[in-house]
């Protein structure tokens, strides 16, 4: 009796496998990309970190909330800049991350990032919020639970 040895895989079983891959890739491909974003806007708190502590420290000698930049002893709006970030703006001790660098996402460009102090007997909360961008792309410290 001769037994026939396989060589390989049948045509449906590689169409099996293909379509397995490519239900993966559809779920996989939208998370990645709100990942991607998450990311950019991240970049905005890490550039805000500086602002922070330039408003803790204005608000500390004198009791209110720097009314701009230079006031606070920090760079030009414009200057402050990353990826993603095109300013970040101090305005009555409010820091404003605004995302319209050229590499930032179409989701989030001409979005802002609002960051607003809140005092505590000698320290400073930040509250984290946004009206321009959507609760899917903030960091976890800024979303309303």
């Amino acid at each position: 009796m001769a037994e026939r040895i396989q060589a390989g895989f049948t045509l449906i079983e590689l169409m099996i496998v293909v379509a397995i891959i490519a239900i993966l890739a559809a779920i996989a491909i939208p998370a990645y990309q709100d990942y991607v974003i998450r990311a950019q806007v991240s970049e905005g708190l890490s550039l805000a970190t500086g602002a922070k502590a330039a408003v803790w420290d204005f608000m500390s000698n004198t009791g209110r909330g720097p009314s701009n930049n230079a006031s606070a002893g920090l760079a030009k709006p414009q200057s402050i800049t990353g990826a993603y970030v095109s300013q970040v703006d101090v305005t009555g001790g409010l820091i404003t991350v605004s995302f319209g660098a050229p590499k930032a996402n179409q989701k989030i460009k001409a979005g802002t990032l609002l960051l607003s102090p809140v005092t505590h007997a000698g320290s400073i909360d930040w509250i984290c919020h946004s009206k321009t961008i959507p609760g899917q792309y903030l960091p976890s410290v800024c979303r309303k639970s």
